[in-house]
């Protein structure tokens, strides 16, 4: 019966072998192929075209981070609800039921950060 178990886990594992292989391999290949041209532009950062100024560790406002947890938060919990509606015949009233209760408590938190005014950006 060990056995059965184990085969049926062999395409996963080749799969894996094969997507890890392919990174390995390509990392290699472009780091051996690729020109080697160094420059002082070419080395400095880069980020979105805008020429970097000044030290990276200067302050910014809180809320730019708060908003960005709060929005991985309830896109989390949102992708819960994919599942339950791919399967909502099969789980039934208490499915049902339990989603309304998930639900719930999503918004007793939404409308908890609201009053909190943790999605106002003035004060």
């Amino acid at each position: 019966m060990e056995n059965v178990a184990i085969e049926q886990y062999l395409p996963i594992g080749l799969m894996f072998l094969f997507a890890l292989g392919f990174v390995v391999v390509t990392m290699v290949a472009t780091h051996l192929l690729g020109p080697k041209r160094k420059s002082k532009v070419k080395l400095e950062a880069f980020e979105c075209g805008i020429e970097s100024k000044g030290n990276a560790r200067i302050p910014f406002n809180i809320k730019y981070f708060l908003v960005a947890i709060l929005f991985v938060l309830f896109d989390v919990e949102v992708i819960f609800m994919y599942p339950w509606a791919v399967n909502f015949k099969h789980l039934g009233l208490m499915g049902f039921v339990e989603m309304v209760t998930f639900m719930a408590l999503l918004l007793v938190g939404f409308f908890y950060l609201l009053k909190k005014g943790a999605l106002k950006w003035e004060e």
